[in-house]
């Protein structure tokens, strides 16, 4: 794997979630909510962030066959350092664990060089078969409660959002008075989505979950599971409790165990479990087309509170190319002048992108030549590729309207019920080639391929 991404050569300072102003009390955003006294008193945190592993990443492929997911480029930088970075820099963090069943040939350097650029422990644990998404916390439990944290920030690393970690901690150390509680991150969703998450149904003045459930069949609830927790170091009681039950009921894999179904489930109506509600952008990352979205948002995150984060190119410098909205662009790429890009464009290492060519709402990785006037609309271009002259690689623009928060990309079947490939983004796999003055329309492209003519509505396999 190429790790030239992790080692954040040529990369400047970027924005993350823990920069965007915290929700105030309805959760809208904007002015700091009105914070109630702790009863907790938490100085010291970790966090946990849930990576997968390999099986996780099918609706991600072909791109999670380059790269691991959590390291895929969001613009300019792997997925999971946006949650690392926001982590970071929460007072009191003393390390940062992710946690999945990646090859640790395929995460530690990155995580090695994230510790030394963020200047806090990175550590990477790998469970030793997919465990579900609390069985791996059970099982490295005595690891990552070393030092005694009073609390866990635990993260799903395929989501994209602006996370407001200072309130939802403060929320945390301001219930439950006996301390043995875990928060939920929530946002609220329309109701023909919210089935699709874990739903909560909560008290409007306490914020305790009296009802949770997982995908329901049907509609429960709008507020749904954002897949960010506070945990007090107790919730591992409830997970050994769940454990030593599935022994007794001779279960055939006890050492898994699902946080939304084995504990949230059991916690709801106890007094123990509550909600912390926000309306910050949130979205899950769960394809190629989500990718996209997630690069416009952060991008847009770049120009508000860091521009000197996006490179001078995309300043409309005199001698340099046009740039329509926001765009991310790595020192060593090559624009050439008469370029046109944006928006909602990142572009990769060593990247070459020729006269006349147009690129929008793309994401553009490492070593991909763009030939000239060639046109890459609502794609994914992976490592490697060559583009040739007046080709035109196009996909759908799938996405929900990005200044709705309470929206998200949807998972779609990959094929209409009449069997044609559904309109989404087009993906060009690693080291793949399209001919000059080729047409390449909603296709999924796997690495190594020659495309010699027009495609459209195709896996190339």
């Amino acid at each position: 794997m190429d790790l030239t991404y992790p080692s954040f050569e040529g990369l400047r300072r970027y924005p993350s979630a823990s920069d965007v102003p915290q929700a105030d009390a309805e959760g809208t955003g904007g002015e700091p909510r009105v914070r109630s006294p702790r009863m907790h008193d938490i100085k010291r945190t970790k966090a946990v962030i849930i990576v997968g592993g390999p099986k996780d990443g099918t609706r991600f492929r072909p791109l999670s066959l380059n790269h691991p997911k959590p390291l895929f480029p969001i613009a300019g930088v792997p997925m999971v350092h946006h949650h690392l970075e926001a982590c970071a820099k929460l007072p009191g963090m003393t390390e940062i664990i992710m946690l999945g069943v990646f090859p640790e040939s395929q995460v530690s350097d990155f995580a090695a060089a994230a510790s030394q650029r963020l200047g806090i422990p990175v550590k990477y644990l790998r469970e030793f078969e997919p465990l579900g998404t609390a069985g791996g916390l059970y099982f490295f439990r005595d690891l990552i409660m070393t030092h005694s944290p009073d609390a866990l920030l635990v993260i799903h690393a395929d989501i994209c959002a602006d996370i407001p970690i200072v309130d939802l901690i403060d929320f945390h150390a301001s219930v439950n008075e006996a301390g043995n509680h875990l928060t939920v991150m929530s946002t609220p969703a329309r109701k023909d989505m919210a089935k699709n998450y874990g739903c909560l149904i909560s008290d409007a003045d306490t914020f305790e979950v009296s009802h949770y459930v997982e995908k329901p069949q049907s509609y429960v609830s709008s507020d749904i599971n954002c897949g960010v927790y506070i945990f007090s170091p107790a919730i591992f009681d409830d997970m050994r409790n769940v454990f030593v039950t599935k022994h007794e009921n001779k279960d055939p894999h006890p050492q898994i165990l699902w946080l939304e179904r084995d504990v949230l489930t059991n916690m709801a109506g106890t007094g123990r479990l509550f909600m912390y509600k926000t309306e910050n952008f949130w979205s899950q990352v769960k394809t190629a087309s989500s990718a996209i979205y997630a690069n416009r948002h952060y991008l847009e995150t770049y120009r508000r509170l860091h521009p000197e984060s996006l490179h001078s190119l995309a300043r409309n410098t005199e001698g340099g190319p046009t740039i329509t909205g926001d765009v991310w662009i790595h020192s060593s790429a090559d624009i050439h002048p008469t370029a046109k890009l944006g928006p909602n464009v990142s572009i990769g290492i060593n990247t070459k992108i020729g006269p006349g060519a147009r690129i929008k709402d793309s994401i553009i990785l490492d070593r991909v030549v763009v030939g000239s006037h060639s046109l890459v609309t609502n794609s994914i271009v992976d490592d490697g590729c060559a583009i040739g002259e007046w080709a035109r690689v196009e996909g759908a623009p799938v996405g929900p309207n990005p200044n709705d928060p309470t929206t998200a990309v949807q998972p779609k079947e990959l094929f209409t019920t009449k069997g044609t490939l559904e309109p989404s983004t087009t993906i060009i796999g690693t080291d793949s080639k399209i001919e000059d003055e080729v047409l390449v329309l909603n296709v999924i492209c796997l690495p190594h391929k020659d495309i010699t003519g027009d495609c459209k509505n195709q896996i190339i396999l």
